[in-house]
């Protein structure tokens, strides 16, 4: 073999091997994402809507699905909002509201699923009266003071009941009284003419001697509750939202054919008052779906109303479907 024919045999073993090294240090470098076990840090609160959660992890659907989830426990929706800003949590449960207030700007956060609806049967809210007062039916809550948190989903539900009872703007007199405790005591010591509360703590403060005068059974479609996440947790991990929700579906199938076996879950993670645990019926759980872009178009209408909003959010960059089983 002459030089010149060595020298190119030499100059085609050398770039091979470079080719083999590069490609080495790349996959070294570049996550096997179908290997990958994906946590998920899901920021909830002491409600309902976290209990399938609870179960799914209970009985380790989670686990089947191939996802670790870490529950991050917050106090309050503004204490959930700082830590989902913060990259403290994945994903929430919340409302549209709040999806639009992330979205305004940007594209923050995206929800992917009903978490809790309410139904011609069971409520999600209710306008109680104080026991203390002669309030006993809707008429009555003309011009009456009624506490709510402003710029929640509470007053949205709130303005939109009592508008379907035919209530104008100059009848309806609200109160901002953020949180729900200081609006329990308020109703209960009859400084409050009425107060609009969730359930289950609506049932306690009907325990404790309110009076239930309106509640959004009268109108379902527009209470409800949603899980979403934040839009580069979903980018980055596609298919751990889709095993999330996948081990929820089965978790929602349990709870739904025999609620009475998780009835423990309910103290232990602090989700239903003491007083109410004997005789606390678990409500049956929306299967899966995403809001109707009708019902995001309402509560957008009221937030920009309301001036809560100074231009549209998208109703498909917000609300995504693709995720569910």
């Amino acid at each position: 073999m002459d030089v010149h024919k060595k020298s190119i045999v030499i100059l085609m073993i050398l770039l091979v091997t470079i080719s083999l090294i590069s490609a080495c240090e790349q996959l070294d470098i570049i996550p096997d994402q179908s290997s990958e076990t994906v946590t998920i840090r899901m920021a909830v609160l002491p409600i309902l809507e976290a209990f399938p959660m609870y179960v799914a992890q209970n009985e380790g659907l989670f686990e089947e699905q191939g996802v670790i989830v870490e529950f991050v426990p917050v106090a309050s929706a503004p204490e959930r909002d700082q830590v989902i800003s913060g990259e403290g949590a994945d994903g929430m449960i919340n409302e549209a509201l709040s999806t639009m207030f992330y979205n305004q700007d940007e594209t923050q956060v995206q929800t992917v699923r009903y978490s809790r609806t309410a139904t011609p049967e069971e409520a999600l809210f209710r306008i109680l009266a104080s026991g203390k007062n002669e309030i006993d039916d809707v008429e009555d809550l003309k011009g009456a003071t009624i506490g709510i948190s402003e710029g929640t989903v509470i007053e949205y539900l709130t303005d939109r009941l009592l508008q379907e009872q035919g209530f104008i703007e100059t009848e309806i007199n609200t109160m901002a009284v953020p949180k729900i405790p200081d609006r329990m005591a308020l109703l209960d010591s009859g400084e409050l003419d009425a107060g609009m509360l969730p359930e289950p703590l609506s049932s306690l403060a009907v325990m404790n001697g309110a009076k239930i005068i309106l509640d959004d059974t009268s109108n379902p479609e527009i209470s409800f509750s949603t899980i979403s996440f934040r839009k580069d947790f979903i980018d980055s991990h596609p298919e751990a939202v889709r095993s999330f929700l996948a081990a929820l579906e089965k978790s929602i199938e349990l709870i739904n054919e025999n609620p009475e076996q998780y009835i423990s879950l309910l103290s232990e993670f602090n989700i239903v008052p003491p007083q109410l645990l004997e005789d606390f019926k678990i409500p049956k759980f929306v299967t899966a779906g995403v809001p109707t872009e009708s019902q995001w178009e309402d509560v957008l209408v009221w937030a920009l109303e309301k001036g809560y909003l100074d231009s549209e959010v998208p109703y498909k960059e917000s609300v995504l479907p693709d995720y569910l089983p």
